[in-house]
């Protein structure tokens, strides 16, 4: 049986049991993975990865069906002075703007990410969520990244938190899940743990630690913990599950320090666009440009790449 094919029933964990963070512990860690040196022809190898893991992204209120036919374009030809470049795994729309990004990507392999559950902030009924999920799909998405209730869990109802992931999984259909735990606003690590215990157990394909739209958003650290607890839980269950980083990695470089991480704590089976994402809008242009400062010595200027 591949690894994509294990299945586990939906159960609720008991979070009680889960282990505490050991902070100083994860912090030592962090800085080892920053202060690796990495040779020229790994890192355009690493850059190249990340440009294929890359959820390009606008979620904006002023968003257009101009500006998401501008993104998919740039998803197809990100650069085209450089051949052989990777195409971005997603485009990450909301729901009204699936059907322009399916329109626009017909006959290329990215896929179609929709937000939903009243992302940003899941503040809505459970009615109103899942007709939002099946809308997108309906539309043609064919990932749904959905948000947590997280005054719910913060609230120690974790039942309703776990029951809502199910019911937004099933909803979803074939769409893979990628479960939005928006880390900055569970206050400490040991939270950010359980968690991604949680959505796991209730079936996430993904977890992925931000919205983008609060600060702090996607750390290191935070994504260390989820890397932990996804390695913890595929050695109880057998079943892969996925991780995206969201908000605020715009540096190649810093990108790359995931990479590492990733490939540390989880080793090579993780290093695909499959199971591994960066949420991102601008990072994309910044690993353009480093692969040309690799290529030819020189930087090139920013207006070089599009915006969009």
């Amino acid at each position: 049986m591949s690894l994509t094919a294990v299945k586990t029933p939906n159960r609720m964990p008991d979070l009680g049991r889960v282990a505490a963070v050991d902070e100083v512990g994860v912090d030592e860690r962090v800085a080892r993975f920053q202060s690796r040196s990495i040779k020229k022809a790994s890192k355009v190898e690493a850059l190249k990865m990340v440009l294929g893991m890359i959820d390009l992204t606008t979620l904006e209120g002023q968003d257009t069906p101009g500006k998401v036919r501008q993104l998919c374009q740039k998803a197809i030809h990100l650069h085209d002075a450089m051949p052989g470049l990777p195409h971005v795994a997603a485009i990450c729309v909301y729901p009204t703007m699936v059907g322009i990004a399916k329109e626009a990507l017909q006959g290329h392999d990215i896929n179609i990410a929709s937000v939903a559950t009243a992302f940003p902030s899941g503040m809505s009924s459970r009615e109103v969520k899942l007709d939002e999920t099946r809308m997108a799909v309906a539309a043609g998405a064919t990932e749904i990244d959905m948000v947590i209730s997280r005054g719910a869990f913060l609230a120690g109802q974790y039942a309703h938190v776990f029951d809502e992931i199910v019911a937004v999984k099933e909803a979803g259909g074939d769409a893979r899940l990628k479960v939005i735990l928006e880390t900055g606003e569970l206050g400490t690590l040991d939270r950010v743990r359980c968690a991604s215990v949680l959505a796991m157990h209730a079936g996430a394909d993904f977890i992925k630690t931000s919205t983008g739209k609060i600060q702090p958003a996607a750390t290191m650290q935070v994504t260390l913990v989820m890397l932990q607890a996804i390695k913890d839980y595929y050695r109880e269950t057998g079943r892969m599950v996925g991780m995206k980083p969201a908000g605020g990695i715009s540096n190649a470089k810093l990108a790359v320090h995931y990479l590492v991480m990733l490939r540390e704590t989880l080793g090579a089976a993780w290093m695909t666009p499959e199971w591994f994402r960066f949420g991102a809008s601008s990072l994309a242009n910044d690993a353009l440009m480093q692969l040309m400062k690799q290529s030819t010595g020189v930087y090139q200027s920013a207006d070089y790449f599009s915006k969009d």
